[in-house]
């Protein structure tokens, strides 16, 4: 079945998205690590929801998205169309303070906190019949002034805040690292093992989002729980 607008058939989706879990089994068996332990999120933004359900129905559990509206329409299309399909949906675009309602009441994780407004925010609006949103901090662990996240010296302060927040889940740190920064992903697990310690009291912290389709296996040799794979998965992004 062929897709017009996305260049792409169904058979190719499928067997992109093999070749990619398969690429993240050959990176966790090289470092024995368990395949199971780190998460693929395939990066769906721009993409329709029928691809999604595609490869969802085929196990692929989380999706991440970074453009609000399209993604809520899509969020909800899937819910009634596909009740049966369980999808995790993480929320990996900029935030500003009009988006905090809609990601707090249509997402499940957020990977891209970087301030304590924008954690208040997503906290007091998280709906109470829905469980704790789970939250990574984007952390600037190269400091460049193009990039969003947290700065390495500002953790301390907001995960002192967010961990008190009871509508929120601190789960770890996420990071797009420059492509010039050899060691960032070392520097980043170093740093999360160091918070692991230092708070005990945060007993969700697991997950450390880091690496791409150009270095997820190195991702993986140091630490990251979670690769975001959008284009080895879907092909080209659609311009919007």
């Amino acid at each position: 079945m062929k897709n017009d607008e996305n260049n792409i058939d169904s058979q190719s989706l499928i067997n992109n998205w093999q070749q990619v879990s398969e690429q993240m089994r050959q990176a966790c068996d090289k470092v024995e690590r368990q395949t199971k332990d780190v998460v693929l999120l395939a990066v769906s933004k721009t993409k329709p929801a029928e691809m999604i359900a595609m490869l969802a129905q085929r196990g692929q559990a989380h999706f991440g998205e970074n453009y609000l509206q399209e993604a809520v329409e899509k969020i909800t299309s899937l819910k009634a169309q596909h009740d049966r399909t369980t999808i995790i949906w993480h929320y990996i675009g900029s935030i500003q303070r009009n988006k905090t309602r809609d990601i707090a009441e249509h997402f499940d994780w957020v990977q891209t906190v970087e301030r304590d407004i924008i954690a208040k925010r997503l906290n007091d609006q998280r709906p109470a019949d829905m469980s704790p949103l789970n939250v990574l901090i984007q952390l600037n662990i190269d400091n460049e002034t193009s990039k969003s996240g947290c700065l390495p010296e500002q953790l301390p302060d907001l995960i002192k805040a967010i961990k008190d927040y009871e509508r929120l889940q601190l789960r770890g740190l996420m990071i797009i690292p420059a492509k010039a920064d050899t060691d960032a992903f070392a520097r980043t697990k170093q740093l999360f093992d160091e918070i692991k310690q230092r708070h005990p009291e945060l007993s969700g912290w697991d997950t450390l989002s880091m690496g791409m389709s150009g270095d997820m296996t190195e991702a993986i040799a140091n630490g990251s729980t979670m690769v975001r794979v959008g284009t080895a998965i879907f092909g080209a992004r659609n311009q919007l």
